[in-house]
């Protein structure tokens, strides 16, 4: 039988980051109530707190306790707990170190959820209903997949059902190869499907705002070190089809080049810096 809410949702937020989870949420009409964070950055917290109007302040999750999460009227609330622990040691753009349960890594902070949570069951206090997980891909790659087959059958001991899938951004109107890794966890059984994916239809250019400010426009000088450098030595960093790339941390000391196309869909040449610069400007 399918897993269905049927109670005013509490939100947990664990590796909280900026709220992409509570985000969610808010774009799906989900009624929900901002419960607890738990983000160590206290610059993504100020910026959580920005977005989504709250007072939450920087925690680190090697500190907390269970108690801190006020997990209480199970019968009247339900509670949802997401945890999209670091990345860093998973990803093939860092060193992969893995997550190894007392490794000391930042993806091995994993850990200190099933920490959180058998807590939870050695005090005799109330599991959350629902435990959503989102990490890489690679949580699941060669390297790791023992660990990750330990922490399902962790979550199984605890009564949980665990349902993964990889999904793609493309898959749900975002023009951005991103693949992630989803886990839904729901305690006591009940089923769960997901979403399956739909055609995209939007492009790159179509979140292009139609008018900018000069002062956002690339100078020859930064045109031609793109042209000279991305476009001759970096070809993977060139985007076209009107699709991103995935998106890295990288990006934002080494930016990403989108090729442009036009109305009939021939790409803009690059040969040219005024040909860019003109391109660029009348988009």
């Amino acid at each position: 039988m399918e897993f269905k809410i049927n109670k005013p949702i509490r939100l947990i937020e664990l590796f909280a980051g900026i709220g992409a989870q509570a985000k969610a949420l808010e774009m799906l009409g989900v009624k929900f109530e901002h419960y607890r964070i738990c983000e160590f950055d206290k610059y993504a917290v100020a910026s959580y707190n920005t977005i989504h109007g709250t007072h939450f302040h920087p925690t680190d999750i090697r500190d907390l306790r269970w108690s801190d999460l006020g997990v209480t009227d199970t019968d009247k609330y339900c509670y949802i707990l997401t945890y999209s622990f670091p990345c860093q040691d998973l990803s093939v753009a860092g060193k992969q170190r893995g997550m190894t349960k007392g490794g000391g890594t930042r993806s091995g902070l994993l850990w200190e959820v099933e920490r959180l949570l058998t807590e939870c069951v050695n005090g005799g206090g109330y599991l959350p209903a629902v435990l959503i997980m989102e990490n890489v891909k690679q949580v699941h790659s060669e390297k790791n997949i023992e660990v990750f087959k330990a922490w399902i059958n962790r979550l199984e001991e605890l009564g949980y059902s665990n349902y993964w899938q990889d999904l793609n951004a493309t898959g749900f109107e975002i023009p951005q190869n991103r693949i992630r890794c989803f886990m839904v966890s729901i305690l006591g059984g009940g089923g769960y499907k997901f979403p399956k994916p739909k055609e995209l239809t939007v492009k790159l250019k179509d979140l292009l705002e139609p008018e900018v400010d000069e002062k956002y426009y690339l100078s020859e000088k930064q045109i031609r070190s793109i042209m000279q450098s991305a476009f001759t030595q970096r070809r993977n960093a060139i985007v076209g089809g009107g699709v991103m790339r995935t998106l890295t941390a990288h990006d934002s000391k080494e930016p990403t080049c989108v090729v442009l196309y036009d109305a009939e869909g021939e790409e803009v040449s690059t040969s040219s810096t005024d040909g860019i610069m003109s391109r660029l400007k009348n988009e």
